[in-house]
């Protein structure tokens, strides 16, 4: 992940204050909670090694079918009417059979779809191929930064409803690091920016802070997750709907993924990845913000937007 190359993994765990142990940890925390902390003993400068990818054969099946989701989509439209809640990220997972490595996918993709925050990680029972565009979390000492994601486009033109739910969503995360930042320090430096990425456009905001003194890596990961971006407001409200109607475990999908070490880090959202745990199958999540303004077909698309050149890319359709 930008450009470390880390290897000869010593040490796995499941709890998170093994971060604050010092050394270099491959992170990975599930959208259901889970834990996967990696320590390397070699991290180096380099690109990630080359590998092949014969691409996938099969057919990808979704969990959610086209008429299953957008009437998810309405029914989540009745519950902000409602008044429980404001905005909710509703995914669907794509799904297909392939015993290969995803390392030579890894590769493929930052050839064909670069991006900020690629990445590639394979642990026992995990194997991770991402594509992400969002950041999480930079940590650089006492000064961390998020940079969430709300509206995507084929073009630079963003509606009023993007407009909207990003605006949403960075007061939802400045609320999440006023409980961990020094009062007063977290600003937006950046409100409302469009982004260029690989077949379409995102709307990105900034959230900085200033942490405060004393902080436990466990301490301020647990006042972050899972990101606002990829729940929804208020996010306690909002899980409980993406429980109720998704049905499946995300797993990675829409999680965070990176390194942590010391007080350095760069965590990404787990969106636009690919996973395998081990098991014959390969996994692709794509999904859109639900808010009172959105069409149920055009969230359907959106969906299909995110996922239709990356898929294609897996399954040998683009070179």
């Amino acid at each position: 992940m930008a450009g470390r190359l880390a290897t000869e993994c010593v040490e796995i765990s499941n709890d998170p204050s093994c971060l604050d142990q010092g050394g270099f940890w491959a992170v990975v925390n599930t959208f259901e909670g889970k834990w996967i902390c990696a320590r390397f003993e070699t991290v180096i400068d380099s690109k990630l090694p080359l590998s092949n990818w014969q691409g996938v054969s099969q057919s990808w099946q979704s969990s959610q079918s086209q008429s299953v989701f957008e009437n998810n989509v309405n029914l989540i439209r009745e519950k902000i009417a409602l008044g429980d809640i404001y905005q909710v990220n509703l995914c669907r997972v794509l799904t297909s059979s392939s015993n290969q490595s995803l390392l030579g996918l890894a590769g493929k993709l930052q050839k064909s779809n670069p991006a900020p925050f690629a990445s590639y990680l394979s642990v026992p029972g995990l194997e991770i191929a991402s594509a992400s565009p969002e950041l999480f979390l930079e940590r650089k000492g006492e000064v961390i930064k998020t940079t969430p994601i709300k509206g995507t486009s084929k073009s630079d033109d963003f509606g009023e409803k993007d407009r909207a739910e990003n605006v949403m969503i960075v007061d939802l995360m400045r609320n999440d690091f006023g409980a961990i930042c020094v009062p007063g320090s977290v600003d937006v430096p950046r409100l409302l920016a469009s982004e260029s990425h690989p077949g379409l456009y995102h709307l990105v905001s900034d959230i900085t802070g200033r942490l405060k003194s004393g902080l436990k890596w466990s301490e301020l990961l647990s006042c972050l997750l899972p990101a606002g971006s990829i729940s929804g407001a208020p996010k306690s409200a909002a899980l409980k709907v993406i429980k109720e109607v998704e049905k499946i475990d995300r797993g990675p999908y829409c999680g965070v993924i990176g390194w942590v070490d010391n007080d350095q880090a760069l965590l990404s959202v787990g969106i636009r990845i690919f996973w395998s745990n081990n098991d014959g199958k390969i996994n692709f999540g794509t999904g859109a913000g639900i808010t009172w303004q959105s069409d149920a077909n055009s969230e359907w698309e959106e969906t299909q937007l995110k996922a239709n050149r990356l898929i294609s890319i897996a399954s040998g359709a683009l070179v």
